[in-house]
């Protein structure tokens, strides 16, 4: 393939209700999207980053400006352009792995649809379908939370994820087990609000019987999460300490997990994000994937990356009307707590333009 140009895209979509985490509130998700066009095809990506630089030290002008200054010159000295291309042609800009995964998507996408295969049949997917679960944010009150809790089991999502942080931990989890049983699948995630001298609180989620408790300490503190681990009982899982192939590697070498969420993204594109998998798959490891309230282009690919036969559990690939009242794709819809892996090339899905205009707020192209 032959790179034409690339369109930077910002847009911003509202959501249905604010989304309230350890470290920030959302009502509106602001995102880059990424287009490359080569000679025939294009493909789209979906950069991850959040408006500020909260969940991690990447953020959403800077990616833009990393992908206009240095990534998208470097692809555009390409003489070839293929997936396996795009991360060496990177890799002398340290950092920005959200940025590079959205540009190597994109290639990516292109490059399916110009050899008719789709994006689950290249990852090696054996599933048509994957189990969805939903991710809830922390609520202001218990009663907000069970009716929230309810009215998504109600829908059918299979798995529920609370939020969780300091103060607000054992009493919600308490609250959804007492009115809901130990039946449902359930698990917490910290998004690194907790310290290891928090552990004796973290203990007092084990009767609780939950899947996993995701990244209670901070990204870098695998050794703490090695200890934590040797004091609770509940597994404990890694979110964003999770960068590479090589660092769950290590973390599993070191006892600092038993779980690991894959978030394509944050590890740099879905060619990382398989070989986590793969690491995974090697040690006994069970994975999922995470989300970060993606489109229906991003969400496409997770999907897709979901039905792997190491992914067993359900992840954060919610149905689109979880986060939007309209999407900028074909929604994908929740049928029988499951979510479909697209079957057409590339990522199998498209932007509407009308729907995608809408919500654009501005676009510029870098040419070769």
């Amino acid at each position: 393939m032959k790179l034409v140009g690339v369109e930077l895209r910002r847009i911003a979509m509202p959501l249905v209700a604010p989304f309230r985490t350890s470290f920030t509130t959302m009502t509106t998700r602001e995102i880059l999207l990424v287009r490359v066009e080569t000679e025939g095809h294009e493909g789209y990506g979906e950069c991850v980053t959040m408006a500020d630089p909260l969940y991690s030290s990447e953020y959403t002008a800077g990616a833009a400006d990393v992908l206009r200054s240095y990534l998208v010159p470097a692809l555009a000295a390409l003489p070839e352009l293929d997936p396996w291309a795009v991360a060496p042609a990177l890799a002398a800009f340290k950092g920005h792995r959200m940025a590079k995964a959205a540009l190597e998507t994109a290639v990516l996408d292109a490059w399916l649809r110009c050899h008719g295969l789709s994006m689950g049949q290249w990852l090696g997917a054996t599933a048509e379908r994957v189990p969805a679960g939903v991710s809830v944010g922390i609520m202001d009150s218990i009663p907000a939370l069970l009716d929230a809790v309810d009215g998504y089991l109600g829908e059918g999502y299979l798995r529920i994820k609370l939020k969780i942080e300091p103060g607000w931990d054992v009493a919600p989890v308490r609250a959804v087990r007492e009115r809901f049983g130990d039946d449902v699948l359930l698990q917490v995630d910290a998004n690194t609000a907790y310290t290891l001298a928090d552990a004796a609180q973290l203990a007092r989620l084990d009767p609780y019987g939950l899947l996993l408790i995701e990244q209670p300490l901070d990204e870098e503190d695998i050794r703490g999460h090695a200890e934590l681990a040797r004091r609770v009982r509940t597994p404990i899982c890694l979110d964003e300490s999770i960068v590479s192939a090589r660092s769950a590697a290590d973390a599993i070498a070191m006892g600092a997990c038993s779980v690991v969420n894959i978030k394509p993204g944050r590890v740099g594109g879905y060619l990382e994000a398989r070989r986590i998998h793969d690491v995974c798959a090697a040690n006994g490891v069970p994975v999922w994937c995470g989300g970060m309230l993606e489109t229906g282009l991003g969400r496409a690919a997770n999907v897709a990356l979901a039905a792997l036969p190491g992914f067993t559990l359900p992840g954060d690939t919610s149905a689109s009307d979880r986060y939007y009242r309209t999407d900028i794709t074909e929604p994908f819809v929740l049928r029988d707590g499951h979510l479909d892996v697209p079957r057409g090339p590339g990522l199998g899905i498209s932007p509407v333009p009308g729907q995608l205009a809408e919500v654009t707020a501005s676009t510029e192209w870098i040419g070769r």
